[in-house]
């Protein structure tokens, strides 16, 4: 679910002639970027074509949003070195949504109103996402989440009694949904922890109301007894009434539907009170934060998280090797994997709709819409596995893993595919 910084690279098409349009800005132009609408067609000449990206890079959820951020950069460098888009310098800018809605919301309208922007990646976190979608819509331009997960988002808000319509067909994401990561967390904590009780806990939020709703569902339809249910507020640091509640409870584990920065003080809190139950959660607590700052506490403790881990893919390899030559900060293992293919996506796109359009990208706003529909037809092996999109712009890599904190790390436990 979340973060950016930006490297503007320039590649010189040195033969042959390229008409260009004010999608972006030309990179020997002395007046800025641009102009709305309107083209200019001047020969040899290289566009930049600038592609957004909104996360949580400070504050709450900024490990992992940092790792949205740098996942995006190092596709653009690596699409700029080798020519991907012959006359194309591809550009990432990067805003903070600081996790808060509002500010998503205007991250979305500042990017849409930029006509040097073509598509964006983000947000993290699903209920940004909510706030987001129609601004991205309503300018035909494309958004690709790494990260969200809420099923509404992509199959409407009565998804869950089988009437799904898609809402906004700009909307993309990379990872797949908690209707399956909450429906794999169920099944693993009965079938393979054997765990009969659960207490349920969210920070009231979209994405952990949601997923917590989910795995309760399944758990229960199991066989499995839920000892008790509770809500805190993110930000919130003294959970102690909670651990009084979950301790009374008698249950065999704690569910946590929300992100590392609160379940890492609940887990923390509930170990020292005495009370030595596994806390398990979804991908927005799968962070190495979590285990730095939970401590001892977090051993035995588990998530779901989206894919495989990435460090296993051998696709991932080069990918990875550059986060870290890099130096880039933030955590590149949640979801840094489907950064890099959801970026790749729009940049492999650009390609297509210029090559429709006789090696001309199109003048704004139609670069936009045909961006839409070449990105639905994407069809592509990425770093972190096949990226292509369904009906609803949902991801048709349906793979999820179960993770455990093992000796002071993250370590993969079971990997598959959830079917219901």
């Amino acid at each position: 679910m979340r973060h950016r910084s930006l490297l503007i690279l320039t590649t010189v098409l040195t033969t042959g002639a390229l008409t260009l349009t004010a999608c972006g800005s030309r990179s020997d132009d002395k007046g800025g970027t641009g102009g709305s609408g309107g083209s200019s067609t001047s020969a040899a000449k290289n566009v930049t074509v600038v592609i957004g990206v909104d996360a949580p890079l400070t504050g709450q959820n900024s490990a992992t949003g940092l790792g949205l951020q740098y996942g995006a950069q190092i596709a653009v460098d690596d699409a700029n070195s080798k020519n991907l888009v012959p006359g194309v310098t591809f550009k990432i800018e990067a805003k903070d949504d600081k996790a808060q809605p509002a500010t998503g919301q205007q991250n979305a309208t500042a990017f849409t109103s930029d006509n040097n922007v073509i598509a964006a990646i983000g947000p993290l976190n699903s209920s940004v996402a909510v706030s987001m979608q129609q601004v991205f819509a309503t300018a035909n331009m494309v958004e690709i989440s790494p990260a969200n997960t809420n099923p509404a988002l992509t199959q409407g808000k009565d998804w869950a009694t089988g009437k799904k319509v898609r809402p906004f067909p700009t909307y993309f994401r990379t990872a797949t949904t908690d209707a399956n990561q909450g429906g794999f967390a169920g099944d693993y904590a009965f079938n393979t922890l054997k765990k009969k009780s659960a207490y349920v806990v969210d920070d009231k939020q979209t994405y952990g109301a949601g997923l917590a709703g989910i795995f309760k569902e399944k758990f229960s339809s199991l066989g499995g007894k839920i000892a008790g249910t509770d809500h805190v507020n993110t930000g919130d640091n003294d959970y102690s009434t909670l651990v009084t509640k979950i301790k009374n409870s008698h249950a065999d584990m704690v569910y946590y539907g929300g992100q590392y920065d609160e379940s890492e003080l609940i887990t923390k809190q509930l170990k020292a009170a005495g009370v030595k139950i596994p806390l398990m959660g979804g991908d927005g607590m799968y962070s190495t934060t979590y285990i730095k700052t939970a401590g001892p506490a977090a051993e035995g403790d588990l998530v779901t998280s989206v894919g495989v881990p990435v460090a296993t893919l051998k696709t991932a390899t080069d990918f990875i090797n550059a986060y870290k030559s890099k130096g880039y900060p933030g955590d590149y293992g949640t979801y840094g994997g489907y950064t890099y293919d959801a970026t790749t996506a729009i940049i492999k796109a650009v390609k297509v709709v210029m090559d429709a359009n006789g090696g001309k990208l199109p003048a704004m706003p139609d670069a936009r819409k045909a961006l839409v529909d070449a990105v639905q037809k994407t069809d592509l092996e990425g770093v972190a596995g096949h990226v292509s999109f369904d009906q609803f712009g949902d991801t048709t890599n349906k793979q999820l893993t179960v993770y455990q904190v093992k000796s002071g790390n993250w370590v993969a436990v079971k990997s598959g595919i959830y079917t219901g």
